[in-house]
């Protein structure tokens, strides 16, 4: 063994790495910019897969506010892939707007009917709306 391999092994690997892993941190990490770089010069409304993406605005009514109405669609929205945003309107109803696959949005739309454990969604109307291109859900005030 030469001394730049004895080095090598004797040298902290860093966080994250272990001897074992196929990759080392910097390909890693240029694997992630790579990645970043793609998502960057993609349409708005072309997702990775080739389908367009839409964008729905549901304004969701009824004993919503109060009863972790958005987190728990912020919750649901991450977990379907889906961006955007949902605030609370000042009349007591909810605004959600998402943008994703029409499945995916269709998903959100039936949670969003129920709501959590304690809401009582009256009504529900959707429209459709410009996509954005975001790559973010966020609870807005």
């Amino acid at each position: 063994m030469d001394s730049r391999e004895h080095a090598r092994r004797l040298a902290d690997p860093g966080f994250g790495w272990m001897d074992g892993d196929s990759l080392a941190p910097a390909r890693r990490l240029r694997g992630r910019r790579a990645a970043a770089m793609e998502r960057r010069f993609l349409q708005p409304s072309q997702p990775r897969n080739g389908t367009p993406a839409e964008r729905w605005r549901l304004m969701v009514r009824g004993r919503v506010q109060g009863v972790g109405y958005r987190a728990g669609c912020c919750r649901r929205a991450n977990e379907l892939g889906l961006s955007g945003w949902v605030r609370n309107l000042p009349d007591g109803s909810v605004e959600v707007e998402a943008e994703g696959l029409p499945q995916h949005l269709t998903e959100l739309v039936l949670w969003c009917e129920k709501g959590p454990l304690r809401a009582q969604v009256t009504g529900l109307g959707t429209t459709r709306v410009a996509a954005t291109g975001d790559d973010w859900f966020e609870i807005r005030g």
